[in-house]
């Protein structure tokens, strides 16, 4: 996975010598909506919970070049993870506490300094899930990273500027993702 990113990145770089460049590093609250899962030919409604503070804690990281000063471009790393509220019955384990990853490229639209000097944006991308996979059922474990499907995010929010270096940003992020996951007895 750290191979793709530096590999997108490094297809970033002649971009960045005219464009402002933005990393941005994240947190905060994140949920996950109720789901099917189906293993073993049985589909179960799972009702999941984040836990956003336990370790490892909810994070991301993003890098953003602005091409101009109302459009820019990006990688989108972020670390979600999420915990089933009552195992479906078979399961030991069904997790996806090592992160239910998704890596995107974005697009974004922002309009500086609209009100006064907050600057808001918007921007969606599209990219892989890669969450790391923790299932256990009778004599089937898994545990471990795969890359399961695709990813979808869109994120509305606004800066603000501290000085000319830093600025802090609040935001609404929302991430689907489709997962297929290899599980060890097939």
């Amino acid at each position: 996975m750290r191979q793709v990113f530096i590999c997108l990145s490094m297809l970033m770089l002649p971009a960045t010598a005219m464009a402002e460049v933005e990393l941005s590093f994240y947190g905060g609250l994140q949920s996950a909506q109720p789901s099917d899962v189906t293993t073993f030919g049985e589909t179960n409604n799972v009702v999941w919970e984040g836990k956003s503070f336990d370790a490892p804690p909810y994070y991301g990281i993003r890098a953003t070049i602005w091409s101009s000063s109302e459009f820019g471009y990006g990688l989108d790393f972020t670390h979600n993870k999420i915990y089933p509220k009552t195992l479906p019955t078979g399961y030991e384990r069904l997790e996806f506490t090592d992160g239910l990853n998704t890596l995107t490229v974005n697009a974004y639209r922002r309009w500086e300094n609209a009100v006064g000097d907050l600057t808001p944006y918007v921007g969606g991308g599209l990219g892989l899930a890669i969450p790391h996979v923790e299932v256990t059922h009778g004599e089937s474990e898994t545990f471990g990273y795969q890359v399961t499907g695709p990813a979808a995010t869109w994120v509305a929010g606004a800066s603000y500027p501290i000085n000319e270096k830093w600025s802090v940003f609040g935001e609404y992020k929302g991430t689907y993702s489709q997962n297929t996951a290899d599980l060890d007895t097939g």
